[in-house]
């Protein structure tokens, strides 16, 4: 793979870190209990034509029965026997306010064709599964398309009607520790500013999963949060973040795959994978990482921009 191959960035991969979860999940739930027959779990997968569904106890994710479990079931005779007999009782979830990327990531690691969606307080509120994120995806493309020559406006044309040895603008977020509720916002609202200033859409993509995952970090990493901040020249955009604790023991390991000193709490949600930096790197021209431990992290990337990329003539 080229340098260039390892910055290119598509728009279905780009919507992965833009849509949650609870965007693409479906709530319109058929559950079961334990004591339930599976014969009349079988019924209600017939009629609904699903193939799988949560098992609730007293309000409780209890377990999932899938239609493999009741084939499982009937080779043995025993559609009579309870859902509790022949359930999962391991069930892996997603938080509704994780990305869709996220979800992709558990789907990969668990192998499984359907997961539950859950709550903060780990309260069961849809399902999801490969072909609701797909579909969400195409739902967002087509958004997309439809609206794309609405967020071109004239914005795109700032650096051209200002004159100056040097323009910049700057755009600064408040990072708050622990904040999943809102991770990606600041992503989020980045790439909108940057789309309307008629920045080239590859670009977009590789500065917006760049600045989610500085993001990520600071709401997974750090003790208070910290600052976020996107300056956009006409030939280079810099995204940096800078937070007060509690530093990195080793960068070089850091920047190694599948490093991380998430928690165990912030694993199980599904976070901390230790493959945020190398996403960073893939995305841009330059990282520089400095950091204390015990005083704080400063982190630096850059991007550099074609001339014509934001004039608003660059399509692509």
């Amino acid at each position: 793979m080229t340098d260039q191959n390892a910055h290119e960035i598509n728009r279905v991969e780009e919507l992965s870190y833009d849509l949650k979860v609870s965007d693409v999940m479906s709530t319109d739930l058929h559950t079961a209990t334990p004591e339930m027959p599976l014969a009349q779990v079988l019924e209600i997968l017939r009629i609904h034509r699903i193939s799988g569904v949560p098992v609730l106890e007293n309000g409780e994710l209890a377990g999932i029965l899938s239609l493999e479990d009741i084939v499982h079931a009937m080779q043995k005779g025993e559609l009579a026997a309870p859902v509790s007999k022949y359930m999962t009782h391991e069930v892996v979830t997603v938080a509704f306010y994780e990305s869709v990327v996220k979800a992709i990531e558990t789907f990969t690691a668990s192998r499984l064709g359907r997961l539950p969606v859950v709550d903060e307080d780990n309260k069961l509120v849809g399902m999801i599964t490969k072909g609701d994120i797909t579909r969400g995806i195409l739902i967002a493309l087509q958004k997309d398309y439809q609206e794309e020559e609405v967020r071109r406006y004239r914005a795109s044309h700032l650096f051209e009607d200002i004159i100056s040895d040097r323009t910049t603008l700057v755009l600064r977020y408040n990072i708050k520790a622990r904040d999943f509720n809102h991770g990606g916002n600041a992503s989020s609202n980045i790439k909108r500013a940057l789309m309307r200033l008629g920045g080239n859409p590859q670009i977009t993509r590789r500065c917006g999963i760049a600045v989610y995952e500085a993001e990520m970090n600071l709401i997974i990493h750090t003790n208070n949060g910290g600052i976020l901040k996107l300056e956009v020249e006409p030939h280079r955009i810099t995204m940096s973040t800078v937070d007060d604790g509690p530093g990195i023991p080793d960068i070089t390991q850091a920047l190694q795959p599948g490093y991380s000193t998430a928690t165990e709490q912030v694993r199980e949600m599904g976070f901390g994978a230790g493959m945020g930096l190398v996403n960073m790197k893939r995305c841009v021209d330059t990282l520089e990482l400095e950091s204390t431990v015990g005083k704080g992290t400063k982190l630096v990337m850059r991007i550099l921009v074609p001339t014509e990329t934001l004039t608003g003539h660059s399509h692509g």
